[in-house]
């Protein structure tokens, strides 16, 4: 799990700028769907629910995006807009 959470971290740490904090949002709850979908495939019944799986994320959490870079904030005497 620690394997994952790094490359969650990554993945935030690359494409969390200004407004595009909503598509890393949407990204983890794909990531929240994947994991349901792989713990159950680890036998023929359905070994995990929602529930189960909201109280396994309570107990080992995913990281949280949030902005890393403000893009409006960066050097103002630079247009990086041409």
């Amino acid at each position: 799990m620690d394997g994952f959470k790094r490359s969650l971290t990554g993945y935030y740490n690359f494409y969390c700028i200004t407004d595009n904090i909503q598509t890393v949002n949407n990204f983890k709850e794909k990531i929240q769907r994947l994991l349901f979908k792989w713990l159950n495939r680890r036998s023929q019944r359905k070994s995990f629910t929602w529930d189960k799986l909201r109280l396994f994320l309570n107990k080992y959490p995913l990281p949280s995006p949030r902005i890393k870079v403000n893009i409006y904030d960066l050097r103002k005497e630079i247009s990086y807009i041409l």
